[in-house]
This record gives structure tokens, C-alpha cells and sequence, in this order.
């Protein structure tokens, strides 16, 4: 289980129509029209080196701005907004294999673990490649 910092996102919508970009990077999924606003669309899962989760209705697009950016991550699902004490985070560790730790801000040890995830390392390498692929649209 993941989670980001609530403060970075700004919506959280089902997963409308998505349109390929040529040439984009494997983990771009495309471009959606927010309200009238043509937003990048990258899937964790890919961005990461996961393997491709099924196709649901849990799964929702997190809108996230960063900077004057505005992109979209797809997810599998959403499940809730927790609170937590800045004493439940422990640094990032060597058992933490499934994601480069360099994306990796804390973890959190509940029920289930939650791996913090920084938006801002995760959408760095996105941006340079969304620039990219408007280079190439254009």
C-alpha cells in the first residue's frame, strides 16, 4: 500500500477516456481534458517496474499540482485519508525493495505497511518526458 501527502493532491476522479501520446514513455499513459485542461497521465504501477494490475472500477486517476504542473497518476484504488503523527514514520529501508528508494519519503507501520511516496521525485522524471512529448506533439 502507498500513500502521498494529502496536501499534494488536489483530486481524486474516476479514470475517464485516455488518449495515447506517440513516442511517450512506457509508463505515460496519455493525455485526459479536465474541465477544459489537457493534463499528463502516468501509471505507478509502470512508473515503477510493476507488474500491470487488472483493469477495475477501484481504480482512480490522483490530480496532483506540483509547481505549474498539473499531472494525473493512475492508481488501483483509493481507500482512505489517515492522519499521522510525524513519530509513525520511519526512514525508508533496505527491506524496501519494490520501489527505488529515492521516490521513497518514509514508511508507515499500521495493520498493513504504507510506503510514503514523494510526488515530487516520483513526477521529476515525468516532467522532463511530458515536456518532451510536447516537444514531439507540437
Amino acid at each position: 500500500m502507498y500513500g502521498v501527502d494529502i496536501y499534494r493532491v488536489r483530486e481524486i476522479i474516476r479514470v475517464p477516456a485516455i488518449t495515447r501520446v506517440p513516442r511517450a514513455p512506457e509508463y505515460v499513459e496519455g493525455v485526459i481534458n479536465l474541465r477544459g485542461g489537457v493534463i499528463p497521465v502516468i501509471d505507478l504501477r509502470k512508473r515503477f517496474g510493476m507488474e500491470k494490475g487488472e483493469e477495475s472500477a477501484e481504480r482512480r486517476i490522483v490530480v496532483s499540482e506540483l509547481g505549474n504542473q498539473t499531472v494525473g497518476m493512475v492508481v488501483d484504488g483509493v481507500s482512505e485519508v489517515l492522519e499521522v503523527d510525524e513519530a509513525e514514520i520511519d526512514p525508508p529501508s533496505e527491506y524496501v525493495m519494490t520501489v527505488d528508494s529515492q521516490y521513497i519519503t518514509g514508511i508507515v507501520k499500521r495493520e498493513k505497511l504504507i510506503i510514503l511516496l514523494d510526488l515530487e521525485k516520483v513526477l521529476e522524471v515525468s516532467r522532463r518526458d511530458d515536456k518532451a512529448v510536447a516537444e514531439v506533439g507540437e
